[in-house]
């Protein structure tokens, strides 16, 4: 399963979809001479990267609040910092 550092290559093995679109946006995509497959290919590794950052998040959320209430109290190495 990825976690929210990796995800599917994007350059890995394509498949055919049915995909439901605007027609209008359809339309002027091809006018434009957009690429709609580049295009949708990006938008879903960009939805699937935040909610993979999403549920990383939620997984790792009690641990994250934990190391919060411990430091906030400062840690041992504060006293030695020069920044």
């Amino acid at each position: 399963m990825p976690s929210a550092h990796t995800h599917p290559a994007i350059d890995g093995p394509k498949r055919p979809v049915n995909l439901s679109l605007n027609i209008e946006l359809l339309r002027l995509g091809k006018e434009l001479g957009l690429n709609l497959s580049g295009i949708a290919e990006e938008a879903l590794a960009q939805a699937v990267k935040e909610r993979l950052g999403q549920r990383w998040l939620a997984e790792n959320a009690a641990a994250i609040q934990g190391y919060n209430l411990r430091t906030e109290r400062g840690v041992y190495s504060d006293g030695l910092r020069t920044f």
